[in-house]
């Protein structure tokens, strides 16, 4: 997606580009913000960060939405400690987004069997595997699954409801930079606080 012709001269309008074009990513599988990077907190207390396909927006309850085969490290990560960062860039716009928040693990609840329902059948493939994901194997590639036998059992939904977006858009006349911050409990889609920062 190009750049706005013109950028952003409001605080709102900021907020509500950054949310647009996570919008766009979940749409166009050929935008940047399709995938994001995850950071959450390794079981060694540092950081760890890999890249996952936005799935989902939901800008009233401040979500998105990732799956995550349930083996895998970053879920008992998020199951130890909720704390995620994450971070978009679409170069063809110049925008980056950063979203602080919490995660959340749905294995077997309504949004888990709903994301399970709308995945196409290559996708459900890839939770198929008996191997565990980051586990050691023989031999590159590991041959692809083609049966879905015992996928649904390996597929979870990540939530990450965010408390905190952080916008930069990147122009030749000059950067911009915005954060946007809401109170720990808050339920509304409007921000408690939004301020402009020195890019």
């Amino acid at each position: 997606m190009p750049q706005p012709l013109s950028a952003p001269t409001t605080l709102d309008e900021a907020l509500a580009h950054g949310l647009a074009e996570l919008r766009r990513g979940v749409a166009d599988r050929r935008h940047g913000l399709r995938t994001v990077n995850v950071a959450s907190i390794g079981t060694d207390g540092g950081p760890d960060v890999r890249t996952m396909v936005l799935r989902a927006v939901d800008p009233v309850a401040r979500t998105l939405r990732l799956h995550s085969d349930v083996r895998s490290g970053k879920i008992a990560q998020i199951a130890r400690d909720s704390r995620v960062m994450v971070h978009g860039y679409d170069a063809r716009a110049r925008l980056q987004l950063r979203l602080r928040g919490h995660a959340a693990i749905d294995r077997a609840g309504a949004v888990a069997d709903a994301a399970w329902a709308a995945s196409q059948p290559m996708a459900r493939l890839c939770y198929a595997p008996d191997i565990v994901p980051g586990s050691p194997i023989p031999a590159a590639p590991l041959p692809p699954a083609t049966e879905e036998a015992g996928a649904r059992a390996h597929f979870a939904v990540i939530l990450v409801r965010f408390d905190m977006l952080e916008w930069l858009w990147l122009a030749a006349d000059g950067h911009r930079r915005a954060r946007f911050v809401w109170d720990q409990g808050g339920d509304g889609a409007a921000p408690d606080q939004a301020m402009w920062l020195a890019p």
